[in-house]
């Protein structure tokens, strides 16, 4: 537990510092949340880390410490695509946590939680449309696609048509009402399973910020941002995440893995990245300190001197939904506007 009034520890702290070593020169932290991966870095010997976040709450709240760190610590407010805008002639290493916080998820007031009742949001940046404009105007086979493709939802189906009944009797604003519904569609869990609504919840926060969109983007980025030697750290917290971060590494470190039909052998002639890691998961210490970490996984790679390429979004393991089109959430946004 971190004390009080101080930035939480995030997961996967201690392996991502033994893993990088921050001896001295430029980090960026391309997913600030709570500040813990920025003061760690900083504590370990980062001479200066750049933290940037799309959601401007977050700095509000970490007023009362960052002044500890002086100029060492600089906050910008953009989203981790944007890293390589702040990156000057290029930086040491690149932090990237991906997903939700679980700072977010305790304010009830953001939407993200099925645990806590609160509007029906689920927006990172606090701007655009929210997971009720989602549920409440998307058809229903657009809102099914979303369940099964970004939250593997196989009973997706029967909830998008549950949801959209529901809406023509009233529409949704509050996470306890879509909470309902959901439960109603699907079996009580057996002891030991996942919530219910755990799946289309993250399903509907992975499309009410396009987070796959977000996250192809800021790994073209930090490749963009790093020196050669400098490295590129990445924890993910679902399947779907990792698969794409270990292939974008196996792309861009010369070769595609064993390949599929999905995502065939592909060798790049100029490297972005060379030792990419093995994924990292949390020990058992951390699994009972912190049991939200149970699906975490950290990835490391080192930036080479080739110059940075866009990444083949067909052999990443992206969902099918983000393959459809290139703007899939861009029309999304445009429809509920």
């Amino acid at each position: 537990m971190s004390a009080p009034g101080r930035p939480h520890i995030p997961v996967l702290l201690a392996p991502l510092l033994r893993a990088v070593a921050p001896v001295g020169g430029t980090w960026i932290d391309g997913t600030f949340g709570a500040g813990g991966y920025s003061r760690g870095l900083l504590e370990a010997g980062a001479e200066r880390v750049i933290g940037i976040d799309r959601d401007p709450a977050v700095f509000e709240m970490a007023e009362d410490w960052r002044g500890d760190y002086g100029d060492r610590l600089e906050l910008v407010e953009a989203t981790f695509a944007q890293m390589a805008d702040y990156a000057g002639d290029g930086v040491d290493g690149v932090v990237l946590d991906l997903g939700v916080s679980s700072m977010q998820l305790d304010q009830a007031e953001r939407g993200f939680s099925f645990m806590k009742d609160g509007p029906l949001d689920m927006r990172m940046s606090q701007e655009g449309p929210s997971a009720a404009d989602l549920v409440n105007t998307l058809e229903e086979d657009e809102i099914a696609d979303i369940l099964f493709h970004y939250g593997e939802e196989r009973a997706s189906r029967r909830i998008a048509r549950n949801i959209v009944r529901k809406r023509a009797e009233q529409p949704f604003e509050t996470t306890r009402e879509l909470v309902a519904v959901i439960e109603r569609a699907l079996p009580r869990p057996k002891p030991g399973q996942s919530h219910p609504a755990t799946r289309s919840f993250q399903g509907l926060r992975i499309a009410v910020n396009d987070e796959f969109g977000q996250l192809i983007e800021g790994l073209e980025a930090a490749e963009r941002a790093l020196k050669p030697g400098g490295q590129l750290a990445v924890v993910s917290f679902h399947s779907l995440e990792d698969r794409v971060v270990k292939r974008f590494f196996q792309a861009r470190s010369g070769g595609g893995g064993q390949g599929s039909r999905y995502a065939p052998v592909v060798k790049s002639e100029t490297p972005g990245f060379d030792k990419p890691s093995k994924a990292i998961p949390p020990d058992q210490a951390e699994l009972d300190e912190n049991p939200r970490s149970r699906s975490s996984k950290l990835r490391v790679a080192v930036r080479t001197d080739a110059p940075a390429a866009p990444a083949d979004r067909q052999i990443l393991g992206l969902p099918a939904l983000a393959l459809d089109t290139d703007d899939t959430q861009k029309t999304q946004r445009r429809r509920n506007r």
